[in-house]
């Protein structure tokens, strides 16, 4: 009788833990939907900074920050601030028309759901590594630009884990004098760009494409040293939770770039095509 009465237990936990099992991984399913489906477009305002400031004959401090603005409901278009980013490295001159770089980013994500209760702030860490190439065209100057980030990653709900993924950028980007021959200061200039963010890692499930850019940006060139730009981007990609829904972003740049040079004038390296 004990017996059978153990067995009896034994078999209902058993079915427990089977019932368990089987509801969690019904909870983990994502069902595609019939096709492709477009969520509606947001707009996002980013004003951006881009330093590339000389230490040495070869070595130069990349140094970027970059203030990112996402509607909400109550306030359209430039919306609150989304991310704040802080992009650092060291770059190598190789050539006047190639340059590697290594470093670290820390971006500061803020919750924009405005429903939402979860936290409000949390960071992201990254590790980026860089190659640009650069050649000119006639009067224009192209940039071929491949560049690979890997990072952690947290959601705003609290004591959530942290992901960790590879992005993989190429970004080809063309800049263009309209009030000369050659960017040069005093020269106003057009740039088309287009960069493939692609993405891996475990918790990316046929959501490899994150990100399809396409921008137009137009250009001032003050000094040899400072040059102030601002463009219009669109913005396609897949949501990372479910494949077969895409998100939309139209978004206004804002950039200044600035390359101080503080060595002397006899250990300077002639001009060299760093813009990014």
């Amino acid at each position: 009788m004990e017996s059978r009465r153990n067995n009896f237990i034994w078999l209902v936990m058993s079915l427990l833990v089977v019932t368990g099992s089987v509801m969690a991984q019904e909870e983990e399913k994502v069902y595609l939907p019939e096709s492709s489906q477009y969520k509606d477009p947001t707009t996002k305002v980013w004003v951006n900074t881009y330093g590339k400031i000389r230490i040495g004959k070869r070595l130069f401090w990349d140094a970027q920050t970059h203030f990112r603005f996402q509607e909400t409901e109550e306030t359209p278009f430039i919306g609150q601030i989304g991310q704040i980013y802080n992009r650092h490295a060291i770059g190598y001159i190789y050539s006047k028309k190639v340059n590697f770089s290594l470093g670290g980013v820390v971006r500061i994500n803020f919750n924009t759901d405005e429903d939402s209760e979860d936290r409000n702030v949390v960071p992201e860490w990254r590790i980026w590594h860089q190659y640009q190439f650069a050649q000119p065209l006639y009067t224009a100057m192209i940039y071929h630009r491949i560049r690979i980030e890997h990072r952690w990653t947290q959601s705003f709900v609290e004591n959530s884990d942290y992901i960790y993924r590879n992005r993989w950028r190429y970004m080809f980007r063309a800049k263009v004098p309209l009030n000369s021959h050659k960017l040069k200061p005093k020269t106003f200039y057009v740039s088309p760009e287009a960069e493939l963010i692609m993405q891996s890692g475990k918790e990316v499930v046929g959501s490899a494409m994150e990100d399809l850019r396409l921008t137009t940006t137009f250009g001032y060139i003050a000094t040899p040293r400072l040059t102030f730009a601002a463009g219009l981007m669109y913005s396609q990609g897949q949501d990372l939770v479910n494949a077969g829904y895409f998100k939309q972003t139209w978004t206004m740049r804002f950039h200044m770039y600035y390359s101080p040079d503080f060595r002397r004038v006899k250990k300077k390296l002639p001009s060299i095509h760093l813009d990014d």
